[in-house]
């Protein structure tokens, strides 16, 4: 069992104690006929919790402690001076808000827990290059790796490589009509659309998000390439139309296309830094 499995076990038994002692002390107030008293003692309880969540577990304790001495004080009073004898059962308003501050703390510690180490593992991921969070594509890591596969085939079995490079013709003025939503239903329909618009072979990934760039590796020569990046471009101005946030704006596509060379280039940088070359000399439509 890994430290997130117990405690996310931890959250939960936390989680049942504290409903099950809630359970209790509605019980217990069913129990005692003092309604206003009751309610009063609800009422801070409940302060008592949101003390501790937001404040945490010293402030809590203190505050619990706090209110334990006003109870025994007000009981004291009562029974001295308006000589009324309070039942006995009202001694569980002494113990009860520790009890429920003491397991909802221990519950939402563990769910912050929980909470960081998802954040962690989504930055290493992040970080790693598995995946873009907002387009859900491999990224810029993924596809110098995934490039060596292809160029290592072409070595061996003289399969043609190409990738195309598709970025957003005069993206920075563009940028600065958009409203953030707009920008990122821009990236969700580019990323869409070339995904759709591709092979199941051809593998998809976004290489920049400050300039949204996309990439697509395949196998296939420079005229193969052309078509698919045709496709990708009708496609694109198709779904443009029909987008309600973004059908108002003239945003066109410009697409690079580079072929692998072994004698001009030796790595898989100069393969990309080919196709984003090459799409400065596309004519958008």
């Amino acid at each position: 069992m890994n430290d997130d499995q117990r405690t996310s076990i931890f959250a939960d038994v936390y989680l049942l104690l504290f409903l099950g002692l809630f359970s209790v002390t509605a019980v217990l107030m069913a129990l005692t006929p003092n309604l206003t008293l009751n309610t009063i003692y609800l009422g801070v309880t409940i302060i008592l919790i949101l003390m501790t969540y937001f404040f945490g577990a010293v402030a809590g304790l203190t505050a619990n402690l706090a209110f334990t001495f006003i109870q025994a004080v007000v009981m004291i009073y009562i029974n001295t001076t308006h000589h009324a004898n309070i039942p006995m059962i009202m001694v569980f308003w002494l113990i009860m808000p520790l009890l429920l501050s003491a397991t909802f703390y221990g519950m939402t510690r563990r769910q912050t827990a929980l909470q960081s180490s998802n954040a962690k593992l989504r930055a290493d991921i992040m970080k790693r290059g598995a995946f873009d969070e907002q387009t859900s594509l491999r990224t810029t890591v993924a596809y110098i790796q995934d490039a060596r596969v292809f160029i290592e085939t072409n070595r061996r079995f003289q399969l043609p490589v190409t990738t195309v490079i598709i970025r957003i013709r005069y993206y920075n003025e563009i940028r600065r009509m958009m409203s953030e939503q707009q920008y990122r239903d821009l990236l969700r329909l580019t990323s869409d659309t070339i995904t759709a618009a591709t092979r199941d072979n051809d593998i998809t990934y976004s290489l920049n998000q400050e300039n949204p760039t996309w990439a697509i590796l395949l196998f296939s020569d420079t005229p193969g390439a052309q078509i698919a990046a045709d496709r990708i471009k009708t496609s694109f101005d198709k779904n443009l139309k029909q987008s309600v946030s973004l059908n108002s704006l003239e945003i066109l596509l410009v697409v690079g296309i580079a072929g692998w060379d072994p004698d001009k280039m030796k790595s898989p940088y100069d393969f990309m830094n080919k196709g984003i070359k090459e799409t400065e000399y596309d004519v958008a439509r």
